[in-house]
Parts: structure tokens; sequence; C-alpha cells
């Protein structure tokens, strides 16, 4: 594998760290199956699956199979990880959540760095090895990256079959939220900390902010970094996805789940088609524990000045989707 390599796109270097990510070459490929290795051991075993050997399930781990993945998609901090969790507890699921060597992965892509053969062969493989380690083959494989909702269009030719669950929540408190967390902050500038997909804490500008407004998202303000990063993620699934019809793209609002947990489970159950009553009810009682008071957060904490950079930024999509007049 090679990095982005010859031409940097990305600055030089901060403080003494690069803020570059992590590439992906064969000479590190053992360090990505490290990370990736670790994550799962740390977001599968909360799920407390039991190991069930039931008669094919070893010989189908030995060469699993990739039918029906499920990819649940949406911007940071819309809901994607409870979401998952839940999922995940699906007997019928293998759930995954963001495997750091698919995730790193994303950004060659998205530009093109990687040709389509080599990149559906590099995904294919990570999560075929990830059924394999779990001794998961009959499931359906599931992956919950929210980057995946800039990738729609490939993943769709790497994975004919698949479906994608988009949540969707209000702009202005998934941006309340990704503030919270240190992965975009000022204030993280010159951490040595990177997150899964090998970018340095800080505002540096991810894979997925435009080329040509790169210098303007690491000289702004933090809120906002949250809400350009909303919208790009929420702008790119509304485009891809909906296309692909009915049976492959379900389009869930957050806050819709955590008001009708039941009713927007079996939503999602149908589309799925998961119809062993057992499995139906895991689902419907894990989204029993959503929280309604994650919702309009953003009305106690952004200021008059928030809401105006959030307008300037995201303004006719939050109108399109209904949560701005």
């Amino acid at each position: 594998m090679t990095d982005e390599g010859r031409k940097p796109a990305w600055p030089s270097g901060v403080g003494g760290l690069d803020p570059r990510p992590t590439p992906i070459r064969l000479t590190n490929l053992w360090r990505w199956a490290q990370l990736t290795w670790r994550a799962e051991k740390r977001y599968y075993r909360r799920l407390g699956r039991p190991v069930r050997l039931r008669s094919g399930r070893l010989a189908r781990s030995i060469l699993p199979s990739l039918e029906r993945p499920v990819f649940l998609i949406g911007a940071a901090r819309s809901g994607t990880t409870f979401l998952g969790d839940c999922i995940g507890r699906v007997p019928e699921i293998s759930y995954h959540h963001e495997p750091p060597a698919t995730k790193a992965a994303g950004r060659y892509v998205h530009h093109g760095l990687w040709g389509s053969r080599r990149s559906r062969w590099f995904y294919r493989m990570v999560y075929a090895w990830l059924l394999r380690v779990e001794l998961d083959g009959g499931l359906r494989f599931c992956d919950k990256t929210p980057t995946n909702s800039l990738l729609i269009p490939f993943l769709d030719r790497a994975f004919r079959d698949s479906q994608f669950i988009h949540i969707v929540r209000d702009g202005r408190d998934a941006s309340v939220s990704l503030g919270s967390k240190p992965w975009l902050l000022a204030a993280s500038k010159g951490s040595t900390v990177r997150e899964p997909g090998g970018y340095l804490h800080g505002p540096y500008a991810p894979w997925w902010v435009e080329k040509e407004r790169r210098e303007d998202f690491e000289g702004t303000s933090d809120i906002h970094r949250m809400i350009w990063a909303w919208r790009r993620y929420v702008e790119a699934a509304l485009r891809d996805g909906p296309p692909l019809g009915g049976g492959r793209y379900l389009e869930i609002r957050y806050e819709d789940l955590v008001a009708e947990p039941r009713a927007n489970g079996e939503r999602m159950l149908d589309f799925l088609g998961i119809e062993r009553p057992q499995s139906r009810q895991t689902l419907l009682h894990a989204l029993d524990r959503a929280d309604q008071g994650s919702v309009g957060a953003w009305r106690r904490e952004l200021s008059v000045r928030d809401l105006e950079v959030i307008e300037a930024e995201a303004g006719d999509l939050l109108r399109r989707l209904g949560y701005a007049g």
C-alpha cells in the first residue's frame, strides 16, 4: 500500500508534531491490524455476546460470507454509537465499531489514491478477518463508522447487496455533543493523541474537508468546525443514500428514535428482514434505554453568535431537514 506521499496536502508540522494522518503502507499493516484488534476487543466484548458455535458456524468462519452487510452511517455524535450498540445485540448481526484499518482507508478511497480493485480488496479483507476472529461466520457483518457517510458510492459497488441505516440528528445538538470531545478542538492542538483513523486530535483538516477550504477549517472557531463536520456527513449521505432505494437505504431521525424507540425499532427490524421474535425483542429492549434528555441541548449551550455561525454554514440544510425555521 502507498500513502499520500509525494505531494503532501497537509501542514508539515506543528509544535514538533506532524498532523498528517498515519499512512497505510505494506510495512505498517501489522500496526493497523494491531489497532483494529484492540478496538475490536474493546467494543465487541462490551456487547456481552456469548460465543455459540452452532452447527456449521465454525466452518463458515474459515471463509466467512460478506453477503448483505449493514452500514450504520450518520454524522459524528448523532446517535450512531447508541444505535450500533443496540443493533449489535441482535443474534443475526456481527457488529463492529469503527474498525481503525477501514476507517483510515476512507481517505484513500475518497481521494482516489487507491484504485477500485485495491479498495474493494482491502475492505473485504478486513471485514472477513473480523468475522473470522470472532467466529461469526454465517452472521451479517455490520460496520458503524460515521465517515462511511461519504463513501456510499464505493460501498455500494464493493457490496452490491448492502443496506444502509442513516441516523440524522439536529445539527445544533450534534455540534454541541461533538464539541465535548477533543477530536477537532483548538485546545487539542499539539496533542500527541491520534484518533482511530490516524489523525492527531486538534483543529487539523481531515480528509473530508473541501480542499479549497482547509485553511479556513483550521483557523475558524470550534463551533464552526463542529457544524461543518455535521453538514459534510449529512449532505453526502442524503445525496448518495436515497437513490439506492427503500430496500437498501433507511433514514431514522434521532429525535424520533428516542421519543418512540419501539416504533422506530420495528421499522429497522423490518428493513433488515429480522423476523425471529426473540431477536426482534432483543433490539426493542435495547432501544428502551434511549434518553430524551439529549434532545434540545443546543438551546442551553449555544450563544447567539454560535447560532449565527451555524446558520451561515448549515442553515439551508437544517431547514431542509425541518430543524430550523
